[in-house]
């Protein structure tokens, strides 16, 4: 699935930024990340109009690559899975919904839950030229910590969400987000040690509560990069014009980091789980060097030059691709 921005969506933005001023959106990006940084979150940065139009600018392109590679990764495990209806919890800029729609358009109903009026009117002002579930979504602002039990429905989403929650309420919020999952649930988050734990400590909930790990994971068993990595992956996306200047930058794409999770109820038909590439792959003189998450924990490939065939296969793969 692309990275790309719908073309739907790339024109809600740029219609967003007529007549804004990108010197004072560029501003407001930079003192919302110096805040990120120092801990804070959205509800104390982000409160009118033009700062989530920042934060959009500078964020929205990322959150929506990565949820697109995650959900499509989602499709690929369940080919069967059509889900009719969605939950977007933590919407946001409705990025991760934007994202669901292109892996499954035949999504038709959405609901959002946020408790930042302001991203809520924003999503909404974006999705009105977009796809009739998005156009009609069924927008609640809402505190995620205190307001289950949600409406059902076959695909659950959190993107970048539980990074605003504290600690020791996640696991909360985890199965409160299990409860209104009919079918699948996608969890995304920041491709950090931080970012890790918190999907680490989802995964064992989710286990503990019935859920099929789909992906990344190829089994359920201890994750065997605890003390030694982190699991995260890697997205390439296009950056406009405009998201340069919001940003200060020069290079014309941006990688984005993320760290994700799809589980499953036992009733949605999946595919095998193989072999998963964690970390970039290392080309030198012998062959390639893979580091794999495997049904049996983690293991080290090397495949040589001399094994044409193999060779051949294995230089096709990328970080995040399965083996098999």
């Amino acid at each position: 699935m692309s990275a790309e921005l719908p073309g739907t969506l790339r024109g809600a933005i740029e219609q967003a930024l007529d007549g804004v001023s990108r010197k004072g959106l560029a501003e407001r990006a930079a003192l919302t990340s110096q805040a990120y940084r120092a801990g804070q979150s959205s509800a104390a940065v982000i409160r009118e109009t033009d700062d989530v139009l920042a934060y959009a600018i500078t964020r929205l392109p990322a959150t929506y690559a990565a949820c697109a590679a995650a959900l499509g990764e989602a499709a690929r495990m369940a080919p069967g899975f059509a889900p009719a209806s969605l939950l977007d919890a933590g919407v946001g800029t409705g990025a991760a919904s934007w994202a669901a729609l292109e892996t499954w358009p035949g999504v038709r109903t959405a609901a959002w839950l946020d408790s930042n009026p302001a991203f809520l009117a924003l999503a909404a002002r974006f999705a009105a030229q977009g796809p009739p579930a998005l156009r009609q979504a069924q927008a609640q602002r809402v505190d995620l910590l205190s307001s289950a039990p949600w409406p059902k429905a076959d695909l659950v989403l959190a993107s970048y969400a539980l990074a605003e929650i504290a600690a020791d309420r996640q696991v909360a919020l985890v199965i409160a987000l299990w409860a209104a999952c009919d079918g699948v649930l996608a969890l995304v988050e920041p491709g950090t040690p931080a970012g890790y734990r918190r999907i680490l400590t989802a995964r064992a909930a989710l286990i503990d509560a019935g859920a099929d790990i789909l992906a990344p994971c190829p089994h359920a068993q201890a994750c065997p990069l605890v003390g030694e990595d982190w699991c995260h992956f890697s997205v390439r996306l296009p950056r406009s014009r405009d998201h340069r200047l919001a940003k200060g930058a020069e290079v014309p794409f941006e990688d984005e980091r993320f760290s994700y999770l799809i589980a499953a109820r036992p009733t949605v038909a999946a595919i095998a789980r193989m072999p998963r590439v964690i970390a970039p792959p290392q080309v030198g003189k012998p062959g390639i060097a893979l580091k794999l998450c495997t049904p049996a924990g983690l293991e080290r490939w090397v495949v040589g030059k001399r094994d044409k065939t193999a060779f051949a296969v294995t230089r096709r793969l990328d970080w995040g691709d399965v083996v098999g």
